[in-house]
């Protein structure tokens, strides 16, 4: 393994990247614009790198390379459609195979003042389970660089595909995914975003495309916006077969001078589609802002769409009760703020999902 990421392991043990490979079906490290490891241990599992997976498979590039994700969308998407070497992952679970163990990927980011552009296709056949875990980091003292990524997912008939993004980046670093994702007819996609550590700016929005019916789509994100920490993040799902469901949930905590806009929206087009959208926003500086902003449209009349949204502070209540059961008023505070972080981590492996829940907490009782 190359030694700059063997003295990087704690860090990316925070993102969610075990360099022992244990418990793990298949890897892929790319350092800036390097390939480091390529593994799949799983019969009916590949990972390849994307620029030798659109040199093997003509099928690749006609029916899946931009096309959950228009070249077009913006100027990030548009930089990276012209790139000449495509650097990234492909992952293909095939038809009817079921992965138990998660497949990981790292995207390290080694050299200041670079962009880092990738593009990753994700397939789960007809009738397969694939479960991902992609931790993206940079040294612990680093300087600015911008991480640009291509992420397009495709979920066959009656599949389900489980993503953990985690990001572990430092202050001066900006960060532009472009995510979608296709669901076919009884498939499942269930999204956990984890942003704990500083970043100087994120702005992404995936999207949910149910095509086929009774298809499901989760996004769950934790957000911790701290120092000058812009962070714009969302997600949208549109209900485009009868019978789909769609889940977008957030919780956000902003301190110090940090800006937070929580983004979510759910469109019903066809009958029986049901969708709900939660947003909570805690606000530790009176200098931080959180802006939630739901939105909900329905183009059938037999949608059943809602939402919540609150922003506030910690209630002086709740500290009170807290400390009249023995708590000082930190650990009070500290106890609240991690109950607030604690959401229930869906659709990963339990063991997947114990080790983002940990994450989530170390990260926590850091901050506080």
């Amino acid at each position: 393994m190359n030694e700059d990421l063997n003295e990087q392991r704690e860090r990316l043990l925070m993102s969610g990247i075990d360099l022992s490979e244990k418990e793990r079906s298949g890897t892929f490290i790319q350092k800036d614009a390097e390939i480091l490891l390529t593994v799949a241990r799983h019969a009916g599992l590949e990972v390849m790198p994307i620029g030798e997976a659109l040199e093997t498979y003509e099928w690749l590039r006609r029916d899946y390379f931009w096309k959950a994700v228009p070249a077009d969308k913006d100027a990030y998407t548009r930089a990276a459609s012209r790139e000449r070497e495509i650097r990234g992952v492909f992952v293909r679970a095939k038809s009817g195979v079921k992965i138990e163990f998660p497949v990981q990927a790292c995207f390290f980011i080694a050299t200041e003042r670079t962009a880092q552009k990738v593009h990753n296709i994700i397939i789960a056949e007809d009738d397969a389970e694939i479960h991902m875990i992609t931790g993206c980091s940079v040294p612990e003292k680093f300087g600015s660089a911008v991480h640009i990524g291509i992420s397009e997912f495709f979920v066959g008939k009656n599949a389900k595909m489980s993503f953990a993004m985690i990001h572990n980046w430092t202050s001066d670093v900006g960060v532009r995914p472009r995510s979608a994702v296709i669901i076919n007819e009884g498939g499942s996609f269930v999204s956990n975003y984890i942003c704990m550590e500083p970043v100087k700016s994120v702005q992404m929005y995936p999207v949910a495309y149910c095509v086929g019916e009774n298809a499901l789509a989760i996004f769950q994100s934790v957000l911790y916006g701290r120092e000058h920490a812009k962070m714009d993040v969302g997600s949208a799902a549109f209900l485009s077969a009868e019978g789909s469901r769609a889940e977008i949930n957030s919780r956000a905590i902003a301190t110090d001078s940090a800006e937070i806009t929580a983004r979510g929206e759910i469109v019903g087009e066809r009958p029986r589609v049901k969708g709900h959208l939660e947003c909570r926003g805690l606000i530790l500086s009176e200098r931080a802002m959180i802006n939630a902003i739901p939105s909900l449209k329905a183009t059938h009349h037999d949608v059943e769409l809602s939402h919540e949204a609150a922003v506030g502070k910690i209630a002086e209540e709740e500290v009170r009760y807290l400390m009249a059961r023995g708590l000082s008023e930190e650990e009070a505070t500290s106890f609240i703020i991690r109950g607030f972080l604690s959401i229930d981590i869906k659709g990963l492996p339990e063991k997947l999902a114990d080790q983002v829940r940990s994450i989530v907490k170390i990260s926590a009782e850091r901050l506080i």
